[in-house]
């Protein structure tokens, strides 16, 4: 006896919770019965809508200076005198010159590069000799003291007989390229003294 009045009772409570969240279902989007509604119904304003918090009454607020969308990278120096310039001055490669980063400079550099520049940056790769000049050495005077600014902007627009690899290379790529490059410049090279080389901002804008 207590059996059955127990799954008469059980059956009764199921059919009243089935007949509130059936009846409450007004809409047939509703997850029915909401339990802690603020996890799933934000208390926050709703685009476009009236917010008394600010001045204009506007909850759409205008992006801080400066900012841009997820994923866009925008070139932070034009491809005018001006922009080389500061490229030389101010742009600094975002990865550390680790075992690491140069090797995956070198591998890349392998693969884009060493067809023209060789595998030591001596302008001596298989189809320099087919330009109409082969490229100067890094670690020759011309190049030696070329800032990493420099680099990423002739990678990023091209420079002279070498068109733009903006096309076929990351960023990443491009900055672990300039920290594999940074080590053929040395090659030859005195030992650091500590002494800060000069910057050829001059040579970059023209």
């Amino acid at each position: 006896m207590k059996k059955k009045v127990f799954l008469l009772a059980l059956s009764s409570s199921v059919f009243a919770v089935s007949l509130l969240t059936s009846c409450h279902r007004v809409n047939k989007d509703s997850s029915g019965v909401e339990y802690m509604p603020d996890m799933y119904r934000s208390p926050s304003y709703e685009d476009n809508s009236f917010n008394p918090n600010f001045a204009d009454s506007m909850t759409d607020r205008v992006p801080v200076k400066g900012t841009v969308p997820v994923g866009f990278t925008p070139d932070p120096f034009p491809n005018t005198p001006d922009g080389w310039a500061n490229a030389s001055k101010y742009w600094k490669d975002p990865f550390e010159a680790t075992p690491e980063i140069v090797a995956e400079g070198k591998a890349t550099y392998e693969v884009y590069c060493i067809h023209c520049h060789g595998p030591k940056g001596m302008g001596d790769g298989k189809v320099a000799d087919k330009l109409p000049g082969p490229p100067p050495p890094y670690s020759g005077p011309a190049l030696r003291n070329i800032t990493e600014g420099e680099m990423f902007q002739t990678l990023e627009y091209g420079k002279g007989l070498m068109g733009s690899h903006a096309g076929q290379l990351t960023i990443a790529q491009r900055c672990k390229i300039i920290r594999y490059v940074q080590t053929l410049q040395k090659l030859g090279q005195p030992a650091d003294t500590g002494a800060k080389a000069t910057q050829p901002v001059a040579a970059a804008a023209k």
